[in-house]
């Protein structure tokens, strides 16, 4: 089998950057770890597991080895509980980076239950429905609104909501990937949470305590000086959910790997005793 032959015979050295994240492949809550190497000089997908559990991951921690895993410099992952105690076990010595994309979806989660809770209270109270149709324009950045979603935006600031205080919290938070020094960047960090727990705003303030636990952790994105994000991963990522959507017709966990290392490894091929001209 040529992606079997494949995974025998690539290249494994020199590898550097390394970032971990998980897709859904079945329903039910069923999901893979995949990890891919992020080097500038070469992307791919290197190992496809079961599971997005601690034990997965030591799986491929396993398979690379302790030689590989003493030469990367960078992992970047997500906040999964899982795979942080793992990688800080096995590549301690990596700078660890929680990708800005992962940070800033908190923050969506967070403005959409405030809104979806105000709107219920609005309604209730009889009042009008000055939030509806405005989740998209409240997860969107400003740069990004249509001109309608700016003249509804501006007439939801008129108002004293707390949907738009957590809506400022989250654009006011925005202003952290615009420092370059970790030190002025954890100032901030600091005093945007301290001005957050003070908000009364509890979906928000569960962000602040999040962001004060991985503090060390946001701070290494400015450590690696943000050359390291997950803008790969999420792309691989797409790619691998479009390979599961086109394999729909194979039920096994085997038949998705090896399509997945077919779409997404770059392995070698091996020479054919004929080439057609």
């Amino acid at each position: 089998m040529a992606v079997e032959w494949g995974r025998a015979h690539q290249d494994l050295g020199g590898i550097e950057a390394l970032g971990i994240d998980e897709i859904a492949w079945q329903r039910g809550h069923r999901y893979l770890t995949l990890v891919y190497q992020i080097d500038a000089h070469c992307k791919r997908l290197l190992w496809v597991g079961r599971e997005r559990k601690s034990e997965t991951l030591h799986g491929f921690f396993d398979w690379f080895g302790p030689a590989r895993t003493g030469a990367v410099r960078f992992v970047c992952s997500d906040m999964g509980k899982a795979y942080l105690r793992v990688i800080a076990e096995r590549a301690g010595q990596a700078v660890h980076v929680l990708d800005r994309f992962h940070i800033m979806s908190h923050f969506g989660k967070a403005i959409d239950k405030v809104r979806a809770e105000e709107a219920r209270k609005l309604q209730a109270q009889g009042k009008a429905p000055v939030l509806k149709h405005s989740r998209w324009l409240l997860l969107k950045r400003p740069e990004n609104l249509t001109d309608v979603q700016h003249d509804k935006l501006a007439d939801l600031v008129r108002h004293n909501l707390r949907t738009m205080r957590a809506y400022l919290l989250k654009e006011d938070f925005q202003s952290l990937w615009g420092y370059v020094s970790p030190y002025w960047a954890g100032r901030f960090l600091d005093r945007w949470c301290t001005r957050t727990m003070r908000s009364r705003i509890e979906p928000m303030k569960k962000v602040a305590r999040m962001m004060r636990s991985h503090r060390a952790l946001i701070l290494n994105w400015f450590h690696a000086k943000g050359r390291w994000s997950s803008g790969a991963v999420e792309g691989f990522n797409g790619k691998a959910k479009l390979t599961t959507r086109k394999a729909f017709g194979f039920r096994t966990y085997e038949a998705l790997e090896v399509a997945l290392y077919h779409t997404l490894g770059d392995l070698p091929e091996p020479e054919l005793t004929h080439k057609f001209c």
